[in-house]
């Protein structure tokens, strides 16, 4: 008969599991919260539906002539402000989506570091496992020549 031996009990050495929101979150600065809240804003159908009532506003004032035209066509003005818009906007905008592929490099170490863990804590199961598995193999040894004695008794 064979000696039982288990392996030691798994010890989880890695650290609590964070969500990757948290961490970047505790990375953000200012800068980069104005970023993610023009990209948001910008990126709304609201704002197109603003800013083009505005700027079909702008436009009926100026050629009606309700008011004194102070952008007649060809709307210079109007031109001057959404070319300052959109230069200002666009590396806001880009500000922002470097921040979430950064986050998409975090999330990645996260899963990483998630899939390492995993890995090891598998092979702790399997280990046990087998030991379990070679435990029963003993202990069904056992009981046959127990049952074997018990009938060889009886005769």
């Amino acid at each position: 008969m064979g000696k039982l031996h288990f392996p030691e009990p798994f010890v989880h050495k890695h650290k609590p599991i964070r969500s990757v929101n948290e961490i970047v979150d505790e990375k953000r600065t200012k800068g980069q919260q104005v970023a993610d809240f023009v990209a948001k804003i910008v990126g709304s159908w609201a704002f197109v539906i603003i800013q083009s009532i505005m700027l079909i506003f702008w436009a009926a004032l100026n050629i009606a002539g309700w008011c004194r035209h102070w952008d007649p066509y060809p709307f210079i003005l109007m031109n001057l402000f959404l070319s300052l818009q959109a230069a200002y906007t666009a590396p806001v905008i880009m500000m922002s989506q470097n921040r979430l592929t950064e986050r998409d490099r975090i999330e990645a170490h996260e899963d990483f570091v998630i899939n390492q863990t995993a890995e090891e804590e598998i092979r702790a199961i399997l280990t046990h496992l087998a030991a379990q598995d070679q435990a029963l193999s003993v202990i069904h040894e056992m009981l046959n020549d127990l049952k074997l004695n018990t009938s060889s008794n009886k005769s």
